[in-house]
C-alpha cells in the first residue's frame, strides 16, 4: 500500500530539507526524496565546501604576509590532497547534520528518484524498485547543475566544471576560468592565490556582471594586482585538445586569439534540473529550464510547488530556504508574506570578497530614481587598518525623495557578513534617519555601515 504524507518534497538541499523540517515542526507528516545526497548541491559539492577550499586560500596568502604582522613564517606551502581533504570533510560533517536534523523532525527520507504520477503521487525508483507515494503538497526542490556550452564541455581531465574543481586531482599550472560570476570568480580567485597562472574571460563589460559597476571595476583592480589576467568583452568560441593541454580560441574586439592553458574550469551559469520529474505530464510550464511559479511558489497545478533554483533567479541557497518556509507554513494554514527578490544579498567569497543587496546605482536610475548615493573606503577604518585588510568600499544608494535604502554594495575584508546589516534594515524599510541614529560599536568593520549611510547625506565623519 502506497505511503501518504502530508508534505512530500523532491530534493533535499537547503530548499528541501528546510521545507521539510519547517512542515513537520507545523505538525505535518513529511517526507524527503533525494537521489544522491543529503544536503544537495550546496552542501556537498557548492557553498560549503567551496567556502573550506577559499579559507585554505586565505591562511595561505595570509601566511606570505606574516612579515606584515611582525611576524616570522618560513617554508610556507601547501598539500593540496590534504587541502581537499579538509573540504570534504567539512561537506561530510555537514550531511551528517542534515541527517540528524531530519530524524530529529521525524521527517521520512526515502533515497531515490522522484517523479510526479497523477495528482497527489508521486513514482520513486529506489535500489529495491518502485515504489508509489501520495501526498496531499508536493514540493519540487530539485535545483539546478552547471550549463554545458557545445563545444565547451566538461571531460573532468582538461576540461572542468566545479564538480571537478572542487576535487582537483592536480594542481593546475595555467589555468583558464570561462565565466566570472560568482561560481567563475571564487575558483579563479582558490587557484590564483595558490600560485597558478590564471585567465578569466568574461563575455560582458565586466567582472561580477551582475553588480555595481563601481564594485565590479574595484575588484577587478585587486585581483589584478593578485596576478590574474582578466578579458571583458570576450569570447571563448572554441577549445582544442590535446595530450595535456587546450588552445582557447578567444575572440575579443573582432580579433581571435589563441592561447595556450593545461586546464579550463567553465563556470558559465546553471540549468535546471526539470529532466524526468513528469513536468510536462502533469501540466506544469517550463521556462528556460526553470519552472512557471507565481510569488507563493504555486506552479497552477494544484498541490504542487518548485522552490529554489528550479524556480529561477536568485539562484541562492538562502532564497530556496525561506521559500522552503514559506511554502510549508502555506500549506499548514498560515499567511507567510512572499519572498521578495530584490532584499535577498548575494555574496561573493573571492578576495576581497563581494557583497549587494537592492538595485546599482544605475538600476535605481533606470526606475526612475533620483538617488543620493554613499561611499566609505575600508581605508578610513580603524579596525580594517589593524586587520591589515584597507583595501575596500561600502556603497549606498538611497532614495532621494523617501529616504528609503534602495541598495548596497560592498567589497573587501568580512562584506558577506557585514551586508547583513543592510539586509535587516530593508526588510524593517528602515529609512536614512533610522540608519544614522544607529549607534554602531567601535572599533568595528561595520561602523563603514553608518558611514556609507552619512556619506550619502554629506555627513560623513572620518572621510
Amino acid at each position: 500500500m502506497a505511503a501518504t504524507y502530508d508534505f512530500l518534497v523532491i530534493g533535499s538541499g537547503p530548499g528541501g530539507y528546510v521545507a521539510a523540517i519547517r512542515a513537520a515542526q507545523l505538525g505535518l507528516k513529511a517526507c524527503v526524496i533525494e537521489r544522491e545526497h543529503l544536503g544537495g548541491i550546496c552542501l556537498n559539492w557548492g557553498c560549503i565546501p567551496t567556502k573550506a577550499l577559499l579559507r585554505s586560500a586565505e591562511v595561505f596568502h595570509l601566511m606570505h604576509r606574516a612579515a606584515d604582522y611582525g611576524l616570522k613564517a618560513g617554508d610556507i606551502g601547501y598539500d593540496l590532497d590534504k587541502v581537499v581533504q579538509r573540504s570534504r570533510g567539512v561537506a561530510k560533517q555537514m550531511e551528517g547534520g542534515v541527517k540528524h536534523l531530519l530524524k530529529k523532525n521525524k521527517v521520512d527520507v526515502v533515497m531515490g528518484e522522484g517523479k510526479l504520477a497523477g495528482k497527489g503521487k508521486v513514482t520513486v525508483k529506489t535500489d529495491k524498485g518502485t515504489e508509489e507515494i501520495s501526498a496531499k503538497a508536493i514540493v519540487l526542490a530539485t535545483g539546478a547543475r552547471a550549463r554545458e556550452l557545445p563545444g565547451l564541455e566538461a571531460d573532468g581531465d582538461l576540461v572542468w566544471t566545479y564538480k571537478h574543481a572542487l576535487a582537483p586531482k592536480r594542481m593546475p599550472k595555467k589555468l583558464l576560468v570561462i565565466g566570472s560570476g560568482a561560481i567563475g570568480i571564487e575558483f579563479a580567485s582558490f587557484f590564483n592565490t595558490l600560485g597558478c597562472d590564471t585567465t578569466v574571460v568574461e563575455v560582458m563589460d565586466r567582472v561580477l556582471p551582475v553588480e555595481d559597476a563601481e564594485i565590479s571595476a574595484f575588484a577587478k583592480k585587486q585581483f589584478e594586482k593578485q596576478g590574474m589576467k582578466i578579458m571583458e568583452k570576450s569570447m571563448v568560441k572554441q577549445l582544442d585538445r590535446a595530450k595535456g593541454k587546450v588552445t582557447a580560441h578567444i575572440e575579443a574586439g573582432g580579433k581571435v586569439e589563441k592561447m595556450e592553458f593545461d586546464t579550463v574550469i567553465s563556470a558559465v551559469g546553471i540549468v535546471g534540473n526539470v529532466e524526468g520529474l513528469g513536468l510536462e505530464e502533469a501540466g506544469i510550464k517550463v521556462d528556460r529550464t526553470h519552472v512557471v511559479t507565481d510569488e507563493y511558489c504555486r506552479t497552477g497545478v494544484e498541490g504542487v510547488y518548485a522552490i529554489g533554483d528550479i524556480a529561477g533567479a536568485p539562484w541562492l541557497a538562502h532564497k530556496a530556504s525561506h521559500e522552503g518556509v514559506m511554502v510549508a507554513e502555506l500549506v499548514a494554514g498560515g499567511h507567510p508574506h512572499p519572498i521578495k527578490p530584490g532584499s535577498i544579498a548575494g555574496c561573493t567569497y573571492c578576495h576581497p570578497q563581494v557583497a549587494s543587496v537592492g538595485l546599482t546605482e544605475a538600476k535605481a536610475k533606470e526606475q526612475g530614481y533620483k538617488v543620493k548615493v554613499g561611499k566609505f573606503p575600508f581605508i578610513g577604518n580603524g579596525k580594517a587598518v589593524a586587520l591589515g585588510e584597507q583595501e575596500g568600499l561600502i556603497k549606498t544608494v538611497f532614495d532621494e525623495k523617501t529616504g528609503e535604502l534602495l541598495g548596497a554594495h560592498m567589497v573587501g575584508a568580512e562584506v558577506t557578513e557585514l551586508i547583513q546589516g543592510y539586509v535587516v534594515g530593508r526588510a524593517l524599510e528602515t529609512t536614512e534617519e533610522d540608519l544614522m541614529n544607529t549607534v554602531f560599536p567601535h572599533p568595528t568593520l561595520s561602523e563603514m555601515l553608518h558611514e556609507a549611510v552619512l556619506s550619502a547625506y554629506g555627513r560623513a565623519i572620518h572621510i
